[in-house]
């Protein structure tokens, strides 16, 4: 294997549908290639969203996937569910009309061109908040355009107070619509009109809150915003439609089609709602990650943002059916599945798989059910937190970082129950903290496992860190490392303390070899050092690798985030 691999995030696969932390599929492929017989078969017990299923199958091989995430059975299972184009786009055609007939005219605006009528692509949002001079409350919108468009220039119109975002928010109004008419061959600017009044108390939409006790009420502030359900997400005239369309969705008879559908209905539902962000240059689209809702947001036209959803889903199979044919392969007749099921209680014989592949959970980086809620909402069912493999960031939860650690090391000695002799595990991960890497350190022993130094490779998905850039040095690490491990029956669960003076002397060795590099991709460096030395990675934390550079007269380039030698 490469000591990098180097991928994109634009494949049509990757972006037919959303998910955290999704591996591309050009990462995962080298690795079954090289690991994995040809006639083999993958196994990945966190499979997410289901790349390494995807990857396993352009390839030849078999893919058994598993996870306890509803939402990613949902959207690995579809990426694997491959349908006839022609008869897709057939029904989605059908299943649009039907769901435009039971809305009627509900995106339809008078054109301020033309004075007739036009479709409503998308309308801007602005939230108001009250003003902490003279406490009325404040378009947002409107005080940032007033301010030409800066926002330290933001005032109050009444008494010129300073405006923020971090005001109190006292409602919501649209600002400007963004129309579709026969008049004008481009789309027109206008201000917006009024929004229809739907009632929605009697709608079959998603009655789920998102509780208190949840990792992401508390990162997301839900309380103080008070968007605590799913529908607050979204306006009532998108609930309607979205409502409308899953109706349709389900009334379908061919299961295969339904799914399909299904999964294009779910990868548009972020977008349909308030979390896709307006900026004055161009559109931020939605963090996953987060349930953060802008200043100024967009309310999109359900049926746009689903009709190229599904456009999207066709790419994809065209896609993996192109590089299944490069591969020899017909795509269409590769066996795989896609089970819910922990990772530390897999249902398979011993001895019965070729190659393990996965990506767990990293720690308390992300919260994956959490997120989900927002899809399971519209789907049978929702992921069992309590067997969630993360650690909460608040204090006094059962989700701790050892029974992280219990969870990791149960999770690896099934998969190495289940390897047949000779086979590898090849795990991704990725941290900036070191006692979190010292976690997988430890779990990989006590699960009878050995990290093979020389198959250790760093993989770059071309992320950046936003936060790092701004402060000169980064403090998320945005680049993982992929641990390729065998069985050893008395595998070494101790390791060597590294000095201060080693790690400093072992950065500063890295950096000038490195040539330009990230301060994450310095730390990934380090870390596989340090692996492959027999090294303690307790106290190899991100801020350590930069710490040193820092006090050498190190820099960095704030356009392109890599590392400045001192002259």
């Amino acid at each position: 294997m490469a000591e990098e691999i180097v991928v994109g995030r634009g494949d049509p696969v990757y972006l037919a549908h959303a998910y955290l932390t999704k591996v591309p599929v050009p990462a995962i492929t080298p690795f079954i290639e090289a690991y994995c017989p040809p006639d083999g078969s993958v196994v990945d017990p966190f499979a997410g969203s289901g790349m390494t299923g995807v990857a396993a199958r352009i390839t030849g091989r078999q893919a058994r996937l598993s996870d306890i995430s509803v939402l990613g059975r949902h959207i690995g299972s579809n990426y694997l569910n491959m349908v006839d184009g022609d008869e897709f786009s057939r029904v989605t055609q059908a299943v649009i009309k039907r769901a435009k007939d039971a809305v009627g005219k509900i995106y339809e605006v008078p054109c301020s061109g033309c004075g007739g009528t036009g479709q409503l692509a998308k309308t801007v949002w602005s939230v108001l908040v009250r003003c902490a001079g003279c406490e009325k409350p404040v378009n947002y919108y409107h005080s940032l355009e007033a301010a030409e468009w800066s926002k330290p220039e933001m005032v109050c119109p009444d008494c010129s107070a300073h405006i923020s975002s971090k005001l109190e928010r006292v409602g919501e109004q649209p600002v400007v619509d963004y129309v579709n008419c026969a008049c004008s061959p481009r789309q027109r600017e206008q201000p917006a009109a009024v929004t229809p009044s739907i009632d929605v108390d009697g709608l079959g939409f998603p009655h789920v809150e998102i509780t208190p006790d949840r990792e992401m009420y508390r990162a997301s502030a839900l309380g103080k915003s008070g968007y605590t359900t799913v529908a607050s997400f979204y306006s009532p005239r998108n609930l309607r439609t979205l409502v409308a369309l899953r109706d349709e969705i389900r009334g379908l008879e061919d299961r295969a089609l339904s799914q399909k559908l299904l999964f294009a209905f779910t990868a548009t539902l972020t977008r349909a709602s308030k979390r896709y962000q307006w900026s004055h240059k161009r559109p931020l689209n939605a963090a996953n990650q987060n349930y953060y809702i802008a200043p100024v947001f967009y309310e999109w036209n359900v049926f746009e943002l689903f009709e190229r959803k599904t456009t999207a889903v066709l790419k994809a199979d065209d896609w993996i059916r192109t590089q299944a044919f490069a591969h020899n392969v017909d795509a269409d007749t590769v066996p795989a599945e896609y089970v819910t099921e922990s990772a530390a209680e897999l249902s398979l014989p011993d001895a019965s798989v070729d190659y393990v592949f996965t990506d767990p959970p990293f720690g308390s980086n992300l919260f994956y059910a959490d997120m989900a809620l927002f899809q399971e909402g519209w789907l049978d069912g929702f992921t069992d937190v309590g067997k969630e493999a993360v650690i909460d960031r608040s204090t006094g939860t059962k989700r701790t970082a050892d029974r992280y650690e219990t969870l990791l090391t149960e999770s690896l000695k099934q998969c190495r129950r289940i390897l047949k002799p000779g086979g590898r595990i090849s795990m991704v991960f990725g941290n900036s903290s070191g006692k979190i890497w010292a976690v997988v350190q430890r779990a990989v022993a006590a699960a009878g496992l050995r990290i093979e130094p020389e198959k250790i490779t760093i993989l770059n998905k071309g992320q950046r860190s936003v936060k790092g850039l701004a402060s000169g040095f980064e403090h998320v690490a945005t680049l993982d490392l992929v641990l390729t491990m065998v069985p050893q029956a008395n595998a070494e669960a101790s390791f060597k303390q590294p000095t201060a003076e080693a790690v400093a002397a072992a950065t500063r060795e890295l950096a000038g070899a490195a040539g330009p590099a990230s301060p994450s991709h310095l730390y990934l460096e380090l870390l596989r050092r340090a692996l492959r030395e027999g090294w303690s990675v307790a106290d190899l934390n991100l801020q350590t690798a930069t710490a040193t550079l820092l006090g050498d007269g190190w820099s960095i380039d704030q356009k392109t985030g890599l590392l400045v030698e001192p002259e």
